[in-house]
């Protein structure tokens, strides 16, 4: 075996002569990242690196694991496989599991930090025994992110502590996004996408400090370059599609999601594992296909997740399966469909179940099953609290004590959901809060402001179909002919191009 010093010469080069290691694969992205651990196990140790930088976590662990079987001392390789099980954007943490990959290089910290191969190694251990140190994980996460603010001050010239400094950062943001902490993000990652292209740490963080409406322009380059970055990663060709639905880019949107499908479920036949039909990807998915107005595709989605329900669910599927039954309803209303497919799942899920049953009743005027779903909503549990108070909005609107009630409760909804921190992806809210002030605005012939409502939603939903109908309706009403054809313009276009192509 060579030298550990000698190891560290070469490796020390790649920044010049970057080339993989032995064993690496060549669909995760390039990297330079330079350590001491042994040469053989580099291949093993920089794969890890670069799932990692996708948050491809379980299979990061286990190339982690596969170095520090090569190279038993390989104190980075247990620093690799510790933060897996991190996960800052989605605020999970399983220090158990973290606190039992450091244990295997050392009983204490001093143990594992004297087996750090240098001193800038030694400062990696270092953070991340903060992060999974003493104190509640709020503040850990905090201590950890400046512990890699300084890694990487003091090490400017290495891109991994400047990427996993912005990644610290992200996970900074416990009350939601705030675009100072997501801009400072930003900054540190973007001369690490500058100087390599390839890096997919960079692009990643990137895409998530600029998956906004307002921003999301500043994150094209990086989401048209990620997904070619890192062919291999299932998460790498779904996250284009934070930047894609942000600016309401459909076809990208499902064009990005069908391949982080495929991608995924090939991964998952390797492993012999059930398809995913239930998941991030799939509901996302979904979301695409209804805005192109794919309805047929839509429900061939939906109608797999709910065989999955019968099947029997595991993990985040019935979640998913709920938030898919949401959107299916409240983009077609469809309401053969729903009654089809319509599980009665139990938990958090039940509030978009009962959701689903007030809207449908609703509109089908039919005042005691709305009036039935909106208890069964209570206590609301983890489903968002304007999601309840838009189904009373409606019900207060149609059968209460007149529209001016009904107004407030749906202007209520809206601006409860403006005063929280903007949230990535489909909307989150079970019809988005504007466009449903809109909708009941439009009942109420109050045309004008109901065209204010509908355009406030597309600022907060670009290009989103259900919003751009209700605005062409409302313009129409209010003696605006050129805004009407405008707004039908923009929704034929991207219906007439539901072709899922976007490279």
């Amino acid at each position: 075996m060579m030298s550990r010093l000698l190891a560290v010469a070469v490796v020390g080069l790649a920044p010049l002569f970057p080339s993989a290691a032995e064993g690496q694969r060549s669909d995760l992205g390039r990297i330079s990242f330079e350590n001491s651990g042994a040469v053989e196990a580099q291949g093993a140790f920089i794969d890890g690196v670069l799932l990692l930088h996708s948050f491809e976590y379980e299979d990061a662990a286990e190339a982690f694991r596969r170095a520090q079987r090569i190279d038993p001392g390989f104190a980075l390789a247990y620093w690799g496989e510790a933060m897996t099980y991190n996960h800052p954007i989605w605020m999970q943490q399983d220090r158990e599991a973290a606190l039992e990959a450091l244990g295997r290089l050392g009983a204490t910290p001093s143990d594992r930090r004297a087996k750090a191969g240098t001193e800038r190694e030694a400062r990696y251990l270092d953070a991340i025994e903060v992060l999974y140190g003493d104190g509640d994980k709020r503040d850990r996460d905090d201590r950890h992110a400046d512990a890699m603010r300084r890694l990487h001050e003091d090490h400017p010239d290495d891109a991994e502590a400047a990427v996993f400094y912005a990644l610290a950062l992200l996970g900074t943001a416990h009350e939601g996004r705030d675009f100072p902490t997501y801009m400072v993000a930003a900054s540190v990652a973007d001369p690490v996408f500058e100087a390599n292209p390839e890096h997919p740490g960079a692009a990643h963080m990137l895409i998530h400090s600029f998956d906004d409406p307002v921003h999301a322009p500043l994150g094209l380059p990086a989401a048209h370059a990620y997904s070619t970055i890192a062919p291999g990663a299932a998460h790498a060709q779904h996250m284009t599609s934070h930047i894609f639905v942000a600016r309401g880019m459909w076809d990208a949107v499902v064009g990005a999601n069908e391949v982080a499908r495929d991608v995924q479920n090939a991964r998952q036949g390797e492993l012999g594992r059930r398809k995913s039909v239930c998941g991030h990807y799939t509901s996302w998915l979904e979301y695409g296909y209804l805005q192109q107005g794919r309805f047929d595709d839509a429900k061939a989605v939906l109608s797999a997740c709910a065989a999955r329900m019968d099947e029997g669910p595991a993990g985040q599927e019935p979640g998913y399966y709920g938030s898919m039954l949401l959107m299916y309803a409240v983009d077609t209303e469809d309401w053969d469909t729903i009654e089809t497919l319509r599980r009665d799942v139990a938990g958090p899920v039940a509030g978009a179940i009962a959701w689903v049953d007030g809207y449908r009743a609703v509109l089908a005027d039919d005042e005691a099953a709305a009036r039935a779903a909106l208890a069964r909503m209570s206590p609301r549990g983890g489903f968002p609290k304007a999601s309840a108070l838009e189904l009373e909005g409606m019900i207060e609107l149609r059968w209460g004590a007149g529209v001016d009630s009904g107004l407030a409760l749906l202007t209520e909804a809206a601006e409860l959901e403006a005063s929280l921190p903007y949230e990535f992806g489909p909307p989150r809210v079970s019809l988005p809060t504007y466009e449903a002030l809109g909708d009941g605005l439009l009942r109420a012939g109050r045309a004008a402001e109901a065209v204010d409502a509908y355009r406030t939603q597309l600022q907060r939903t670009p290009g989103r179909a259900r919003t751009l109908v209700g605005l062409a309706a409302a313009a129409t009403e209010a003696g605006d002919a050129a805004m009407s054809r405008e707004a039908l313009d923009q929704l034929e276009g991207e219906w007439r191009t539901g072709t899922s192509s976007y490279r």
